[in-house]
């Protein structure tokens, strides 16, 4: 009986909100439009794609040395901070190695805050101490405190962004609602209608962070959803030598027994490292001990035992 009076009560609350917006449509058409384009204006700005905001590049000192770029993002679905007090939430995407030019290798991370904690802080450098600290934390690196501003870093467009943040792009040509033609009832369902998609494509998408630790205890918080961050999976990395003794190729096999197929699958390889990609099931990023000739890769799916095998020759 009790849930039941509960769910008469919000009904009740429903239909006393939509009789207001409809006395509001009949005696104030233009307050009336106002109010809806807010609501929708809301919506828009929530379903927004990150932005770069700006750069960092410092120097990781282990374990794997080299240059490292931060793209620091404005993200309107990371939440503010209600309370000083409480921990300032922040997400992080998934690394991803490169090289410039000059051959020399690099290492890319995205982290993205609300836009009005960034809009805050006009001074970078309090921004840039609490992304190195974090990031120390969350990718377990070992970071200079020494880094330089830089308006943008390699790997930082928006489709790299959205990639690594775990952004879906929505179709385009979505149109807004005719507010003069529908009555508040359907707009009002319509606006709950696209909060709620957008929040069962956040809970798909979305790249949980771990915490870290900064001049005070929690003073960054886990944006938690349900999703769950893919696991690296069991594999193993052989070097195969000829009757000499001298390495001629390298063998790895990984085991995948949640997947069927090599179709879904995504494989990179460069002539240093490996990455293996199933979305929202494993992720394996590993370095090779040696330089290989990606031009000899070949790989082969056990669809019976679930394990793929990748055969390269060394330098």
């Amino acid at each position: 009986m009790a849930s039941t009076g509960g769910r008469v009560d919000a009904f009740e609350q429903v239909n006393h909100v939509w009789s207001m917006l409809n006395s509001l449509r009949e005696n104030d058409p233009e307050a009336y439009r106002t109010f809806i384009e807010n609501q929708m204006k809301g919506v828009a700005e929530f379903r927004a794609p990150p932005e770069l905001h700006f750069s960092l590049r410092t120097e990781i000192e282990g374990p794997n040395k080299g240059p490292l770029y931060i793209n620091i993002c404005s993200w309107n679905r990371v939440p503010m901070r209600q309370d000083p007090s409480r921990p300032l939430p922040i997400c992080a995407g998934k690394l991803e190695r490169g090289r410039d030019e000059g051959e020399i290798r690099y290492t890319v991370a995205d982290v993205a805050l609300n836009p009005a904690v960034l809009q805050e802080h006009e001074d970078k450098s309090e921004i840039c101490m609490l992304v190195l600290s974090f990031a120390q934390k969350h990718f377990s690196m070992r970071l200079s405190l020494q880094y330089t501003v830089v308006n943008c870093s390699p790997k930082s467009s928006p489709d790299d962004l959205y990639q690594r943040l775990g952004f879906r792009q929505r179709p385009h040509g979505s149109k807004q609602p005719d507010t003069a033609s529908q009555t508040p009832g359907a707009l009002l369902q319509k606006i709950a209608s696209l909060r709620s998609e957008t929040q069962d494509e956040d809970t798909a998408a979305q790249i949980i962070c771990g915490p870290a630790e900064h001049k005070k205890t929690n003073f960054i918080e886990v944006i938690s959803t349900t999703y769950v961050q893919p696991q690296k999976p069991q594999y193993q990395l052989e070097m195969k030598s000829g009757a000499s003794g001298v390495p001629h190729s390298l063998e790895l096999t990984v085991e995948l027994p949640k997947i069927r197929s090599m179709s879904d699958c995504q494989l990179r390889i460069s002539k240093d490292d490996v990455l293996l990609e199933v979305e929202g099931v494993y992720y394996l990023l590993l370095e090779f001990p040696q330089i290989i000739n990606e031009d000899t890769a070949s790989a082969i799916f056990n669809k019976k035992k679930r394990i793929l095998t990748l055969r390269v020759d060394v330098v």
